[in-house]
């Protein structure tokens, strides 16, 4: 066989583990395989006869290129003023459709790639590498350009972003979970008295304008209006992507088509009710909200 034809057969070996990583670093379908095609370009050109370990070689070089994406990105985005970054969910130049990049969104999940957004680059890197891939700090250390203790360091704090660590007591937010839960089974199913007996009575509902339709107000009070209201959207999108997380803390919910965040939803509760809820959809409200992933 052919030197070229062997090296391409081992790539191929590795390519669906190099998609992931990519994936998860970057949150984007066209991006990822460009990362991993640009990896196979990288060892095209090189002398592969002296690699004893193939597999890290090329986790490397992929993070390396995925890191410098991250950082223009992050570039662009504040070169932009704060315009929100977003990547419509369609047919990408390489021929991958929207059904292969939710299939892939699925299996990540839509909370921990929201929230892997709103990690720095060398975070997002240090903590998919270690705590995804159990890639070792050592080999993570050169490509960030940290030390090892550094680096390790870096995915700590990471971790704590996307965990939420200590925002709120396990047993509530359980309970929480429960309540957010029930509200939006009963959305989906069109089930009216099942809103009303999660919905406070003097429940308040409020929407940014910009998501409003024509002529419908941005504050909605009192369970039977807020449920007609919920029972709408819920009509109006059936198959939204939705995801539980938290959000500041509380149990919520993040919009994510295609795993980038295009809204949130918050809810107060008391007593076992919920008695607000904040649909929030602009830009600049989303970037200030704390996001971390619900776990178990």
């Amino acid at each position: 066989m052919p030197e070229s034809d062997w090296l391409a057969k081992r790539f191929e070996e590795h390519r669906s583990r190099l998609r992931g990583v990519a994936y998860r670093m970057l949150g984007s379908l066209g991006e990822a395989d460009d990362a991993v095609q640009e990896a196979w370009l990288r060892l095209s050109r090189s002398d592969a006869s002296g690699l004893r370990n193939l597999a890290g070689w090329l986790t490397t070089v992929v993070g390396r290129v995925c890191l410098d994406m991250l950082r223009s990105r992050q570039a662009r985005r504040e070169e932009s003023l704060g315009g929100q970054d977003s990547e419509p969910l369609g047919i990408h130049a390489d021929g991958t459709s929207p059904e292969q990049e939710l299939l892939l969104v699925d299996s990540v999940g839509i909370a921990l790639l929201v929230v892997l957004e709103t990690l720095a680059p060398e975070e997002r890197l240090a903590f998919v590498l270690h705590d995804l891939f159990a890639v070792p700090f050592d080999d993570i250390a050169p490509i960030v350009g940290r030390s090892p203790v550094a680096t390790r360091q870096l995915a700590s704090r990471a971790r704590r972003r996307v965990r939420g660590a200590g925002r709120a007591r396990r047993a509530d937010l359980a309970r929480q979970r429960e309540v957010v839960e029930a509200f939006l089974a009963a959305a989906r199913r069109g089930d009216f008295e099942a809103l009303l007996a999660v919905l406070d009575p003097e429940v308040v509902h409020r929407v940014d304008v910009a998501a409003l339709p024509p002529g419908a107000s941005a504050v909605v009070r009192g369970a039977q209006s807020v449920a007609r209201r919920a029972l709408a959207g819920a009509q109006r999108a059936p198959s939204a992507p939705l995801a539980l997380a938290l959000v500041n803390g509380g149990v919520g919910v993040v919009m994510a088509p295609g795993g980038r965040l295009s809204g949130a939803v918050t809810f107060g509760l008391r007593d076992g009710r919920i008695v607000e809820i904040d649909v929030i959809t602009d830009p600049a409200r989303l970037r200030q909200l704390h996001l971390a992933v619900i776990e178990g």
